[in-house]
């Protein structure tokens, strides 16, 4: 006879007073633990918005990836061409004709937000900044970011070039886990270029420019280490940032905001409501026994049932009072059994979120017993209708 068995358990984690609703006057916004992908919180982060100069994460990105595979270095110079020269907006101050280091136009692009840099890039790389941004398209679709679409480089407003607040969490956790030794250009606070360093002949050091990072974490207590700010007049003022706390990070994106100082006060108030609302629980760690179920036919009477990798929730102080987790599976599990086989489920459930379901594995083997010992349940079997699952 099968029989599915439940059980149920109420986790007790020393509740606290529930916090304040944890909102954002940000008009899309997005809040996601890196280390999990879990979306702790989400305010239309699937909307098609203009990104402006978070566009060069991606930009970035396309970049790294090339650095990564030894394309380029960072002591590979890429000229300055007329359109780069003139181009508007935020800039790194590059000369025509000059010729600059990956590795400062890094620096420029980042830092100090340069949509100048970021042309001398693409036409150093692809040829132009046309062929450039086909590459970042191709990569948003190798990322699956199904809201993004680029026309240019730096953000400058475009027809039709736009990104969502998840798919700018989807190319940040891209960066910080595939590019670790280029993170660091994330957390600098400034960069000052000397228009010299750029080569050309018979001419020396000009204009010594020092600009600041415009991003508001990394001025914060305790300080964030990323990402990008962007401002146009459509956009509003937006955000992508990050910061680690202990061993967790965040990810964050704010846009729309109706100023610097409102990008600034806002972005420093949601990361830290962040880190104290949502609190990370281990429930389980990989491998730990969290219940065990008969067998059929083995050298063991029963199995321990565990999970692959370790359990771990993001919840408010709110959402614990409420927070169940229950284990499914079928019995008795005919052996023989493999250590890791996939023999049940386990759902977590928490108010005001869908249940998440985790699969329930066997945690040692259980090799199929004897001839007698399979003669004698075989003589159950006809006497009490015991059946094994398969």
């Amino acid at each position: 006879m099968l029989r599915i068995l439940f059980a149920c358990l109420a986790l007790a984690l020393g509740l606290v007073a529930p916090a304040a609703a944890f909102e954002t006057s940000a008009k899309t916004a997005i809040l996601v633990d890196y280390e999990s992908g879990a979306v702790l919180y989400d305010k239309d982060a699937d909307k098609r918005i203009p990104p402006a100069s978070m566009t060069k994460l991606m930009t970035a990105a396309v970049i790294f990836d090339m650095l990564k595979k030894g394309d380029i270095t960072m002591d590979t110079k890429f000229k300055v061409s007329e359109k780069a020269w003139k181009m508007q907006g935020s800039k790194m101050f590059v000369e025509l004709g000059t010729e600059i280091r990956v590795e400062d136009l890094l620096r420029g692009m980042i830092i100090q937000s340069g949509n100048d840099a970021c042309i001398v890039l693409a036409e150093g790389i692809s040829g132009s900044e046309e062929a450039f941004v086909a590459l970042m398209n191709a990569k948003a679709r190798e990322l699956g970011m199904t809201n993004s679409l680029f026309q240019n480089t730096s953000g400058m407003p475009a027809e039709n070039h736009y990104m969502s607040a998840r798919d700018l969490v989807t190319v940040t956790r891209y960066i910080i886990s595939s590019f670790p030794d280029y993170f660091h250009f994330y957390s600098e606070k400034e960069f000052t270029w000397k228009a010299g360093n750029g080569v050309k002949p018979g001419e020396g050091d000009q204009t010594t420019i020092s600009q600041g990072n415009r991003n508001p974490l990394l001025y914060a207590t305790p300080p964030g280490d990323g990402m990008k700010t962007g401002h146009t007049e459509e956009a509003g003022y937006c955000l992508t940032g990050t910061e680690q706390r202990g061993d967790q990070r965040m990810i964050m994106v704010v846009t729309g905001l109706t100023s610097m100082s409102e990008r600034g006060t806002e972005a420093v108030r949601f990361m830290d409501a962040a880190f104290k609302e949502f609190r990370r629980i281990d429930v389980f760690a990989a491998g730990a026994v969290v219940t065990e179920a008969e067998v059929w036919n083995g050298e063991a009477e029963k199995v321990g049932l565990t999970v692959a990798e370790p359990l771990r929730l993001f919840v408010t102080p709110e959402a614990r009072q409420g927070l169940k987790i229950s284990y499914r599976y079928s019995a008795p599990i005919k052996a023989p059994i493999a250590q890791g086989q996939a023999v049940g489920e386990m759902t977590i459930e928490m108010p005001g979120q869908p249940p998440r379901t985790v699969p329930l594995v066997a945690a040692t083997a259980v090799e199929e017993t004897g001839i007698f010992g399979r003669i004698g349940n075989a003589i159950s079997l006809n006497l009490f209708g015991y059946e094994p699952a398969t």
